[in-house]
């Protein structure tokens, strides 16, 4: 017997057909034709999808319903792992399947009758490859009906890769409470550009969702081999990795990688790893006479330098290494044998810090390790490079002094990372050693090389931060002065700049009382084409290229606008990578942007500048495009970003996002709007200027500070009145 469809509620059809729920219930009222209620309650009824679905084509508004969109919509009624039993890496492997076939199949195959479709469904995966693990223990049932549908016709319409979006999207949702997270995307390209050359080869023996092998398969690896613990984790790596790098090899494993290893006659041209941290049952017993150590027997706290020495085992002589590990790793006293065999034989190459908040966990910073498996009657290797990159998060590198910052995605805390600098210092200066060790010359206060003399100590602390400052006496006096110099000049204009912005006064008491008006929603105004409401999902104007601002345009190229820009008062900083869509909105000129996760610190919203115009429109951004002969963009930011207003439209339990639609506007003439947005704009000049000279003021600070402990900088004034005189100095 035939299962019913998905059932929805008036929100989802409004936001299937992209109108406003008062547009649904007009529908409801004035159309007889239109779907009656086939479950929910007379105040939330719900509707037949199919039968909403064909209402919305008689009418023209199906193609407002984009294929992401109803999966995501059908998945939220159908969730995998529910009574159907379904799961979202099975629908994973399915994805693969349908986008392997040709669309005119897909469209067939959408139609059959639900017992028919389920049992296609399953034939449909079992014909994936063997490089596809559990392929052949997929069970589809016709309770599954509605995803299936809604999941070919995704496929079909919007291609593989925006339907494995849509799964993903649920992954992440479950994160917290697996444990499992990725990789940030920038992080793994910066991984996979450290690898020298252009390796053929690559392996990832903890490879979670495959993160690290898809940057690989960027630099052009044409075979990847992942092995993860997690059985789902290697049917997403493996899903993942096929659709992202069709013409690659992909070759997954489900096994414990220390234990078991899957792999073990396999040498590859380079490892990429993010293993797990902290683990104590990693095999210490069992595996004490393990061939695998050949730089020492790890300790049981020790499992990060098992798996350094699994990731050297695995490449070729000659061939690189790089891991991802926490710093404790290059300082525990458990670790000081491995550590210094590492060094002694040449295997250590370079030790990266990345700042707090570049990955999980979010409190610590990162390390990058860089290794080469030492070749018989190689060169000797008398120095390792040590980076610092943490110290590159605090300094201002956009315009005018502003910092350039991306925040990591998922990240709850308010640390930044402007990957952009990272991995351009980072790579600037490991290409450089690599070129020719003896002669790198570093860069003060960020990269240093350092002798394996100089290493071989006591504790054998592989510390960038320790050793890279260390070399502070190098830095140059007079540049350090001038640069000083240069700091304290730009803060003392900014504070100016900040007294004037302070002595703006034109505005007086309201009266004996608060003034009241009237208001309008946003939703409300939307609908008498006041003003537009656009956002960037993972759907967002996908295959649309015009270029034209307000339109959807690839994402490839252009800076994105992140809802940190937004708090930290600074130009668009994202990137593609900060994105799920091949499209997004394009930023224009007059456009008012409120982020839609309330909280932290900087303001709510903003007026995009000219300096804004042409980005495109990161994730969490409302973007509001008012009509200028009716409302006033500053006038609009002003009172949309309001805490009043934001913790009223805001909404959710956990996580609160706001409600664009249900932002309330004061009904004012355009006169007196504005006469507030000028208000408002002064009000946003001075929290900028407050900004900037707080950044600059830590810069300036921080540059006299280090000059003065380093030696480059002499105090030259008197002492305080006061002070008494002592000698501190031995005697």
């Amino acid at each position: 017997m035939p299962q019913p469809s998905a059932q929805v509620t008036a929100a989802e059809i409004s936001r299937i057909a992209g109108v406003t729920r008062a547009t649904v219930s007009n529908w409801r009222r004035r159309h007889p034709d239109f779907p009656a209620p086939s479950g929910g309650t007379d105040s939330s009824p719900l509707y037949d999808l199919q039968a909403v679905r064909a209402w919305l084509a008689s009418r023209g508004h199906a193609s407002a319903a984009s294929p992401p969109e109803e999966l995501r919509t059908t998945l939220r009624l159908h969730a995998p792992g529910g009574t159907s039993g379904t799961g979202t890496a099975d629908l994973l492997l399915l994805t693969l399947a349908a986008a392997r076939r040709p669309a005119e199949e897909l469209t067939i195959t959408e139609q059959l009758p639900d017992t028919d479709l389920a049992a296609r469904a399953e034939r449909d995966v079992a014909a994936l490859p063997d490089a596809v693990p559990g392929a052949h223990d997929v069970h589809f049932r016709p309770a599954d009906a509605p995803v299936l549908r809604a999941l070919y016709a995704c496929v079909r319409d919007a291609g593989g890769r925006a339907a494995a979006d849509v799964l993903a999207e649920r992954d992440l949702e479950d994160s917290a409470a697996s444990g499992t997270y990725r990789t940030p995307a920038p992080l793994a390209d910066l991984l996979a550009q450290l690898l020298p050359g252009t390796p053929s080869r690559v392996l990832d023996p903890a490879c979670g969702s495959g993160t690290l092998l898809a940057a690989a398969a960027r630099r052009g690896a044409g075979e990847l081999y992942g092995q993860d613990m997690l059985p789902v984790q290697v049917r997403r790596s493996a899903v993942e990795l096929m659709l992202t790098a069709p013409e690659a090899t992909v070759t997954v494993r489900a096994a414990d990688s220390l234990r078991a290893d899957a792999f073990p006659d396999l040498f590859a041209d380079a490892v990429l790893c993010n293993p797990p941290y902290g683990v104590r049952d990693w095999g210490h017993d069992e595996l004490a006479y393990d061939p695998r150590w050949a730089y020492g027997v790890p300790a049981r706290a020790e499992s990060e330098l098992a798996w350094v020495q699994h990731a050297l085992s695995h490449v070729t002589p000659g061939g690189h290494a790089v891991l991802l590990l926490p710093p404790a790793t290059a300082s525990r006293s458990s670790g000081r044998r491995i550590r210094t065999e590492l060094v002694r034989s040449g295997a250590l190459r370079a030790v990266i810090a990345l700042p707090t908040g570049a990955s999980v966990p979010l409190h610590i910073g990162l390390q990058i390790w860089i290794l080469q498996r030492p070749e018989p009657g190689g060169p000797e290797r008398r120095s390792v490079l040590f980076v610092d990159t943490a110290a590159l998060a605090s300094e201002p590198t956009g315009p005018a002094g502003t910092a350039a910052t991306t925040r990591t995605r998922g990240s709850s805390r308010s640390a930044s990372v402007d990957w952009a600098v990272i991995s351009r210092r980072a790579l600037r200066a490991w290409q450089a050693f690599t070129k020719d060790p003896e002669t790198f010359e570093g860069e003060p206060g960020v990269a240093r090389a350092v002798t394996v003399v100089d290493l071989l100590d006591d504790v054998v602390d592989l510390a960038p931060a320790r050793l890279v400052r260390a070399s502070r006496a190098e830095v140059d006096p007079a540049a350090l002065a001038a640069k000083a110099e240069a700091a304290r000049q730009d803060l003392v204009t900014t504070a100016k700049a900040l007294g004037r912005a302070a002595g703006y006064d034109d505005w007086s008491a309201a009266g004996d009382s608060a003034r009241q008006w009237r208001t309008a929603t946003v939703a409300d105004l939307a609908r008498g084409g006041a003003l537009s409401v656009l956002r960037t999902g993972p759907e967002s104007g996908r295959g649309r290229t015009d270029d034209r601002a307000g339109e959807a345009a690839p994402v490839a190229g252009r800076p994105v606008l992140t809802a940190s820009d937004i708090a930290d008062g600074v130009a668009a900083t994202g990137s593609e990578a900060d994105l799920h869509a091949e499209a997004a909105p394009v930023i224009a000129a007059g456009d008012v942007l409120v982020r839609a996760v309330p909280g932290g610190h900087g303001p709510m919203a903003r007026v995009a500048g000219e300096e804004e115009s042409g980005a495109l429109l990161g994730l969490h951004i409302h973007l509001f495009r008012p009509d200028p002969a009716r409302l006033d963009a500053w006038f609009l930011a002003g009172f949309l970003g309001a805490e009043e207003n934001i913790a009223g439209a805001s909404t959710g339990s956990t996580v609160r996002t706001v409600n664009p639609g249900r932002l309330r506007v004061p009904l004012l003439p355009l006169q007196e709007q504005r006469r507030y947005g000028e208000a408002f704009r002064r009000v946003h000049a001075l929290r900028a200027e407050a900004q900037r000279a707080t950044r600059l003021a830590e810069q300036t600070a921080r540059l006299l500070a280090g000059g003065l402990t380093g030696g480059q900088l002499l105090p030259t004034g008197e002492p305080a009145a006061g002070d008494t005189e002592g000698d501190v100095s031995p005697r």
